[in-house]
């Protein structure tokens, strides 16, 4: 602060100062004789004028006790030091204390009144040291709130009068009368300030900005038996329309076997590429040194896709056939990756399985020196529920079109699908080549293909597939396999399957595990406009009215009235795979679940089971090994959107992997929903 000097007309005609520059005690600065503060950092040239006079100060001290809540500090830094001190008028008549070492003592709007001159004077209020300050208080509040009575929130506040009658009683009665010349309040408004601190911290520690347990699901509606549910008309009228069934079609198999190359293949041909996109994969495949996966690229189209070479997210595209629209879903084969080919298979109605014929590439998918992906995802699509499966004998050309290797690759596999459940009624088996186009849109034109196969092509494969049952009878359910954002869907939007019920435009969908209400907004299948989807649909619905952060994948739609549960604890029917490690009780592993994946923990083994009756044995196993059925219970690391097997098969699904591989697969045999868990714990 910068202080004029005395020709400003101040009211003091001589201020008392020593001769000759001063020194500042905090910066060192020399500062001119005129100046009554340090020219650079502001500090007074005598502190001790913070204080009226050095008595009041000395008895002020006395005064505050440790509950007082002063600054240690303020008392340190503006205590005056000298014990005796004499009373001096200034020349309009105010007072300021002149101690014995000559130190002038005087409160701050007194010296600014004295010294500056009448135009530049403003209102300063003194600041009262013996009143805690905010920063004091809060220091106060939280270490007495240790101390606190856990009651104290259920008393009420008590009136003045009372609260300081009360106080009384309980300080020293003579320091609670006094006040300073200054206007400031005694230490008895200090103490009463402090009481009425602790409550304000106690309450506020009582507050929390989460959400309670019990309101999280304040707009799920009580539920209603689905027994009880009626589909609504609109609802059955597409059944007599004539429009395009969809047909979801998985294509999986083993990692490098030629999936994504058959998918680009048939979509060129089918016309579904254009030529201008086909020569732009073509060019850029070969500029990286990958001629070969020009057609791949058609469904590969990420970068690090196509800089591995390899299927890393599941692929979707479209056609036409006679009898559907398919819907092609090219999986993943790497073993790196299958968690992402059960999110996608989860979807399909029939699945093309496809099987490298080269020499030492078939008998690597079927595991011989290692766990080959053929065996595991054939495992897989039999439990998803598929049971129309195409084997489509890839590469056919690199074995120069052998039957006798086509016969001992059909040998060999069907064993194996036998085994897991397909009947030999419901396998085509088609050979073909990719990379030729060969046997897949039409008959082969090769004469040393088409000397001995006389079977259907892929694609008549694919037509005459058996029609997916489409159950519009039982409340809406979609399971949420993708969470996207466009400028057409909105930026909440998901896509997924219809697995039962229906969804129309402008109606309103509960959204689980969250329980939040939203609005269909758009439906979208394939590109084109829908105002409805029933059953088997794969669409993509764009909702409005929802925080995005309430949407995630693994999450269901479905209708208001009837939500679908949610499960913190499962009761599992499984089967054991080829295992080399023992499945023993709290073993942690991933669970899935339709589009749903969480971390889980084995509780418990119930029984083992015959494979051949499926009844449950008397003595409980210390462990599983393989090929065993068993009865286990699971702990979920959270909760998930599931249904029992035999109330809805899609959603009763489970499958369990450990350390890279599925080492069980199951059904849900009973739901342990998470409110039941809750209450039983509480």
């Amino acid at each position: 602060m910068f202080v004029p000097k005395t020709d400003n007309k101040s009211d003091l005609e001589g201020p008392h100062r020593n001769a000759g520059p001063w020194l500042c005690s905090i910066c060192s600065q020399q500062n001119d004789t005129s100046f009554i503060s340090c020219e650079v950092c502001g500090v007074l040239r005598d502190l001790s004028l913070y204080f009226n006079n050095a008595n009041e100060a000395e008895g002020g001290a006395k005064r505050r006790n440790k509950h007082s809540g002063v600054s240690v500090l303020a008392r340190s830094l503006f205590t005056p030091s000298g014990p005796k001190s004499k009373v001096v008028v200034f020349s309009d008549g105010l007072q300021r204390n002149e101690n014995a070492t000559g130190h002038m003592q005087a409160s701050l709007g007194t010296l600014h009144k004295t010294y500056m001159a009448h135009n530049q004077r403003r209102s300063i209020v003194p600041f009262k040291f013996d009143i805690p300050s905010p920063d004091d208080m809060v220091s106060t509040g939280l270490k007495s709130s240790r101390h606190l009575q856990k009651d104290i929130t259920g008393k009420k506040v008590m009136a003045d009068d009372d609260l300081v009658a009360e106080k009384d009683t309980s300080t020293d009665p003579s320091s609670s009368v006094k006040l300073d010349e200054l206007g400031g309040k005694s230490s008895s408004v200090a103490a009463n300030t402090q009481y009425e601190t602790l409550i304000l911290d106690n309450e506020l520690q009582h507050l929390s900005l989460e959400r309670k347990p019990k309101n999280s699901k304040a707009k799920i509606k009580k539920p209603i038996p689905v027994s009880q549910y009626k589909p609504e008309p609109w609802m059955l009228q597409g059944e007599d329309q004539e429009m395009p069934r969809q047909l979801n079609l998985a294509i999986v198999g083993h990692v490098d076997s030629g999936k994504s190359t058959l998918c680009g293949r048939l979509l060129h041909a089918l016309g579904r590429i254009t030529k201008k996109q086909m020569h732009k994969n073509e060019k850029e495949a070969k500029e990286k040194g990958k001629g070969s996966f020009a057609y791949a690229w058609a469904m590969d189209v990420s970068a690090d896709e196509r800089a591995r070479g390899i299927t890393m997210n599941v692929g979707v595209a479209y056609f036409d056939t006679k009898n559907y629209q398919v819907v092609m879903l090219d999986s993943p084969g790497h073993k790196d990756f299958v968690p992402n080919m059960i999110s996608g298979v989860t979807q399909a109605d029939a699945a093309v399985l496809v099987v490298d014929a080269s020499l030492g590439s078939f008998e690597s998918g079927m595991g011989v020196n290692g766990v080959g992906q053929t065996k595991e995802h054939s495992q897989l699509i039999r439990s998803f529920g598929v049971e129309n499966l195409i084997v489509a004998v890839n590469k056919m050309d690199s074995v120069e079109y052998s039957a006798e290797r086509f016969s001992y690759v059909k040998s060999q596999l069907g064993i194996f699908l036998r085994s897991c459940g397909y009947k030999e009624s419901a396998i085509t088996w088609v050979p073909l080549s990719a990379m030729e186009n060969e046997n897949l849109v039409t008959a082969a034109s090769d004469t040393r293909l088409s000397s001995w196969f006389h079977g259907t092509c892929l694609l008549e494969a694919i037509d005459s597939s058996a029609a997916p049952h489409r159950d519009v009878s039982k409340p809406l359910r979609l399971p949420i396999c993708d969470v996207i954002s466009s400028h057409v869907l909105g930026q909440v939007a998901v896509c997924g399957k219809v697995v039962c019920g229906a969804i129309r435009s402008d109606s309103k969908v509960l959204v689980m595990p969250c329980g939040e209400l939203a609005t269909v907004k758009i439906i979208e299948r394939d590109s084109s406009r829908l105002s409805s989807a029933r059953a088997g649909d794969n669409v993509a619905i764009g909702l409005q009215g929802i925080d995005p952060i309430h949407v995630m994948s693994g999450g269901v739609l479905c209708h208001p009235d009837y939500p679908v549960c949610v499960a913190s604890s499962l009761e599992l029917k499984i089967l054991v795979l080829d295992i080399t490690v023992p499945i023993l009780p709290g073993l942690q592993f991933e669970l899935h679940v339709h589009h749903a994946k969480v971390s889980a923990s084995l509780v418990r083994i119930v029984s083992l089971l015959d494979q051949k009756t499926g009844k449950a044995s008397a003595r409980k196993p210390r462990m599983l090994t393989a090929r065993q059925a068993a009865i286990v219970e699971v702990k979920l690391e959270r909760e998930v959107c599931v249904e029992e097997f035999g109330t809805l098969k899609a959603l009763g699904r489970a499958f369990l992997r450990s350390h890279g591989s599925t080492v069980a697969v199951g059904v849900v045999t009973r739901v342990v929903r998470a409110q039941e868990e809750r209450a039983g714990q509480a």
